[in-house]
């Protein structure tokens, strides 16, 4: 099944009734951040909807595998992700929601009744998606002379003036070894 939209049958009205629902979803290219991430496959969801009396509680999961560039070399590589899917939907406009519940935490459920998962699909993605993506924890990246990628091997440029050498970065704080500091 190729939608995001699940009609929300009548048996699932009374309180306690759960039901479950799964598809694919061919994810448009997302953005976190700096960074664009796009899936060469459509991922796949799956999620229980549930009555909890006052309102539909949506939990699942989405899964599949994203490609980005990597921060450090910019090489593209893929990582598999997997998000856990969340909603709250009242049943009717009238109803309250809890009193532990933000406002961005719930939706009304629609006159329709029908439940769009693409952005409950999508947040789950971008909570899942790395703050600074790496191909490798090791990563060498780039080269800030020449821009050749260090993972393939040591480039032909000289070591900076004062750099140890080895794959040892300069200290940064040599600059400080003459300050004049205060003694108290």
């Amino acid at each position: 099944m190729e939608t995001t939209r699940i009609p929300i049958p009548s048996e699932l009205f009374a309180p306690a009734e759960s039901s479950h629902f799964e598809g694919s979803y061919t994810v448009p290219v997302l953005k976190a951040g700096p960074d664009l991430y796009d899936f060469a496959e459509p991922l796949s969801w799956q999620v229980d909807v549930t009555n909890t009396g006052d309102a539909l509680l949506v939990t699942g999961t989405v899964e599949g595998e994203a490609r980005t560039s990597c921060a450090r070399c910019v090489d593209d590589f893929s990582f598999p992700v997997t998000g856990e899917v969340e909603g709250y939907f009242l049943l009717g406009a009238d109803k309250e929601a809890p009193e532990d519940m933000d406002d961005d935490e719930f939706n009304v459920l629609p006159e329709d009744n029908v439940i769009d998962l693409e952005p409950l699909l999508n947040a789950a993605l971008l909570l899942e998606f790395p703050l600074v993506p790496l191909c490798d924890e090791e990563c060498k990246g780039l080269c800030p002379t020449c821009g050749a990628n260090l993972n393939e091997g040591p480039c032909g440029c000289a070591p900076a003036e004062g750099d140890g050498g080895d794959d040892v970065p300069p200290n940064p704080f040599a600059v400080l070894k003459d300050f004049p500091f205060e003694q108290n």
